[in-house]
């Protein structure tokens, strides 16, 4: 098996998510999109592909014009029903190539937030183990809408958490691949993020919960990436 991963900066890759597919010995690539026009092999070469996050918006495509290349691209491997899975800026990105793009949140999530699995979730091979609830790491001022005939399969008090198009496609506005040290380079950072800024954004606190729940936190990690890649070994 081959997977891809598109990365949008150094410190929001796919973090403890590699460390499954290392141990697992799959094939797997890291395309540093904002620095790199193309990919380490032609994209139609992969079984999967993960998108990630980063501090850029959805709707920054005049700052990044290579996010509107990124949209287009997503749109194809949907219509191919290639599996996917989109983290945070990815699961808002693969929303809007599928017909409902990201927009800004009632307010933002930064930190630990409690998430609620719906009922569909609930049946959902990736976030069934994590019914009926649990907290997740966040770092978003955007969300997205349920794109058009997906299943919605989480949600917090604030947006759409989690949602599955058809059967091989999956978006978390979660953070469930981050490394401890990419949560810390987060947080040193955190002025860097007006949103993040303007909330009060206590870091010293949020480093403390962190350093915390971080273990248990990347386990569940670990655990929703394998169920991802056991779905891509059982789609046609």
């Amino acid at each position: 098996m081959r997977a891809l991963s598109i990365a949008h900066q150094r410190d929001a890759g796919p973090g403890v998510f590699a460390d499954v597919m290392r141990s697992r010995g799959i094939e797997h690539d890291v395309w540093h999109r904002a620095e790199v026009d193309r990919p380490p092999r032609p994209v139609d070469d992969y079984d999967a592909v993960l998108v990630f996050g980063g501090a850029m918006h959805a709707d920054h495509e005049e700052r990044h014009p290579w996010l509107r290349e990124e949209k287009r691209l997503l749109a194809g491997l949907l219509e191919r029903r290639v599996p996917l899975l989109g983290v945070c800026l990815g699961a808002q990105l693969l929303a809007e190539a599928a017909g409902a793009p990201a927009r800004r949140a009632s307010r933002p999530e930064i930190g630990w937030h409690d998430v609620e699995v719906t009922d569909a979730g609930a049946d959902d091979p990736l976030l069934a183990p994590l019914a009926p609830r649990f907290e997740a790491f966040q770092w978003h001022s955007y969300e997205c809408p349920l794109p058009p005939g997906a299943t919605e399969l989480a949600r917090s008090d604030v947006c759409l958490q989690a949602y599955r198009i058809g059967d091989s496609a999956w978006g978390i506005q979660f953070h469930a691949e981050v490394t401890p040290e990419d949560a810390e380079a987060w947080i040193d950072d955190h002025r860097s993020d007006e949103d993040a800024v303007r909330i009060g954004l206590e870091p010293d606190l949020l480093r403390r919960q962190t350093r915390g729940a971080i273990a248990r936190w990347n386990q569940v990690g670990r655990a929703l990436c394998a169920r991802f890649l056991d779905a891509v070994h059982r789609s046609p």
